[in-house]
């Protein structure tokens, strides 16, 4: 069993990563693979919905970065996606790769639980959430919650381990997703729980 993390910020180890690493680290204490993939910063096609995909089984763009990024997605078992926030949303390359990925192979990823992570200085986060969490509500995916909302809050990179409920979140978020996976697998997934920790903003 393999859980994909899509890391959707430009920076490849910024707070984006270590949010998702946080969650990938509670998934692996189940017995359950991860791996974290890195969009880049390079320029990516958007979706022209030329209807390409429709005839050949894949998107009429090759030279980016996307085939891989759905391939890895279609294999898995489970799929976080995770962004930062510009501007109430989440980042627009993301969004590009996503369009086109679910346009051209989301049958194969019917089922899958997915979930959605955003990070954010201070808010947008949860339309950030809203936008992603539509790419698999579109397509029969089961959500995989947490005990919050799935935000991690943090401006400059490292500032998200300050985050104590944050990152709580993102650990229980990876435990829900590998009881998630094993159930749906057929195997039992005894879970423990966390004394849940609270992060004001203003201190």
């Amino acid at each position: 069993m393999k859980v994909i993390l899509i890391n959707g910020s430009p920076r490849k180890e910024g707070n984006t990563y270590l949010a998702l690493k946080e969650c990938a680290g509670e998934i692996e204490k189940y017995g359950i693979e991860t791996e974290i993939f890195h969009i880049g910063n390079q320029a990516v096609h958007g979706c022209i919905a030329c209807n390409s995909c429709a005839k050949t089984g894949k998107c009429i763009f090759s030279d980016d970065v996307m085939p891989e990024m759905l391939a890895k997605m279609q294999e898995a078992d489970g799929i976080i996606i995770g962004s930062p926030t510009y501007y109430a949303g989440p980042n627009g390359s993301l969004c590009a790769l996503l369009d086109r990925a679910f346009y051209s192979g989301s049958h194969k990823m019917k089922y899958k639980p997915g979930a959605a992570v955003a990070v954010c200085r201070r808010g947008g986060a949860s339309a950030a959430l809203d936008r992603l969490n539509k790419y698999f509500t579109i397509n029969e995916m089961p959500l995989v919650s947490s005990q919050y909302w799935n935000i991690v809050y943090g401006r400059v990179p490292g500032e998200v381990l300050q985050d104590a409920e944050g990152f709580q979140t993102m650990r229980v978020l990876g435990k829900n997703m590998a009881y998630m996976v094993k159930q749906l697998s057929g195997e039992k997934c005894p879970t423990l729980d966390e004394t849940p920790q609270w992060t004001h903003f203003i201190r």
